[in-house]
């Protein structure tokens, strides 16, 4: 089997119109590659880009060329097996192979050159989520608009009257008339001083104690001129308008580590989970992650503790739901904060629990949420839980369900859950 890769550099986007029209003309097969690689990568590499592979057949065009009718005439170098005059048979139809002719094609005449390149991150992303939206957005419909918010931003020394800084205004007020008036303050006490020294002598200093008082009475009035506030020292509380985002997201991820959630099913979980936050993360500026895990008891930890610990014992759901919901009231209220769940497990729970969890999602949980989704990741059948859920299904839109058997089965049920809906 033979290879084309396509190595070319883009660089300075030469190619960039013609890359982007090669990739809409192949979208059909693009996209099944895509759709075929998600359950095959592993978890660390989801977010980087692909390499395509699309069979040399599907990038055929029509092209004009010499039919096989008529007499021709052709010289063929070194011939060693036919004389003039003798016939060529022609070729059965349908045996002329499409490889390379250097033992391309294969024994029934098929050939199987391969085009391969690689796809960025974000070509693959929108190859992987274009058909797909956020359901119950209709609350939201500007969530991609953004907004603006008004921050202090500094002092100016224009602004309107009611945003004065008065306590800046002052001092700047008390710099001006120290900077203007200091150096006449100054001489001013000289004179006072050189006055009281020459006021005892009486009329022998009379002149010049004149003079010191016309001089001292002409400072008073020239520092009496420096008004004591004045337009240039007045600031102001400056006020910018700053981008923000107008919505922001969290994505709660609830699972099971009990004893029968092992390695493998837990894997299957976190390939679903990085698909709801990268498909989610196009959608919001912002978006945190809270990983809750629970056996018989719930607990907030981090990511590598949430798919990598293993407990012993059985499994108490509604321990998950009543510490989601806690958390969900106290740190990401409902009005400010788009709230997403996701629940994994293997089924498995206690039967008096059971309506708990029913009583818990209906009550306090659904209300708070734009959209939560359970999988149950299992080949046996279900058990009171899928039962409890599947009732929600009914009534809550925003509520769904989905059973997942294998890797292949994440990205279908992905598609399942957030396909783009018909418009009421």
């Amino acid at each position: 089997m033979a290879h084309f890769i396509d190595r070319r550099l883009n660089g300075k986007n030469k190619s960039s119109v013609n890359r982007q029209r090669f990739i809409r003309r192949n979208k059909a097969q693009i996209k099944k590659s895509v759709s075929d690689a998600i359950t095959d990568r592993s978890v660390t590499d989801v977010d980087t880009g692909e390499q395509i592979v699309i069979p040399k057949r599907d990038l055929s065009e029509p092209f004009f060329h010499q039919g096989h009718g008529g007499i021709r005439e052709r010289v063929h170098p070194g011939n060693d097996q036919f004389q003039r005059g003798d016939k060529i048979e022609r070729p059965p139809s349908g045996q002329e192979g499409q490889g390379s002719g250097e033992g391309d094609a294969s024994d029934s005449g098929e050939g199987k050159d391969e085009f391969s390149f690689e796809i960025s991150r974000d070509e693959y992303l929108d190859l992987l989520f274009e058909d797909l939206e956020l359901p119950n957005l209709e609350k939201k419909e500007v969530s991609n608009i953004e907004e603006r918010e008004i921050v202090r931003a500094g002092y100016s020394s224009v602004g309107l009257p009611n945003n004065i800084n008065i306590i800046r205004s002052l001092r700047k007020s008390q710099a001006r008339r120290i900077a203007m008036s200091g150096s006449k303050r100054k001489e001013l006490r000289v004179l006072e001083q050189r006055l009281s020294e020459l006021q005892p002598f009486g009329d022998d200093k009379e002149t010049e104690i004149v003079q010191l008082k016309n001089d001292i009475e002409s400072l008073k009035e020239q520092i009496a001129k420096v008004p004591f506030i004045d337009d240039f020292d007045l600031q102001f509380n400056n006020y910018i308008s700053q981008p923000c985002p107008s919505s922001q997201a969290v994505m709660f991820c609830l699972m099971d580590v009990s004893g029968s959630m092992d390695q493998a099913t837990k894997d299957i979980a976190k390939r679903f989970y990085i698909l709801l936050y990268l498909f989610l993360s196009r959608n919001y500026k912002k978006i945190e992650v809270v990983y809750i895990r629970h056996h018989t008891q719930a607990k907030e930890v981090d990511e590598h503790e949430f798919f990598y610990s293993q407990e012993t014992g059985g499994t108490i759901v509604s321990s998950a739901l009543k510490l989601m919901h806690t958390i969900q009231q106290s740190r990401y209220p409902a009005h400010q904060w788009n709230v997403y769940a996701a629940q994994a497990s293997d089924g498995d729970n206690w039967a008096d629990d059971t309506p708990l969890c029913h009583k818990l999602l209906e009550e306090n949980i659904l209300p708070n949420v734009r959209y939560f989704s359970y999988i149950e990741i299992t080949n046996r059948a279900h058990q009171s839980l899928w039962d409890a859920y599947e009732k929600l299904t009914e009534k809550r839109p925003e509520f769904a369900i989905k059973h997942i058997k294998e890797i292949a089965d994440i990205y279908p049920v992905f598609r399942e859950l957030f396909g783009k809906q018909q418009a009421f």
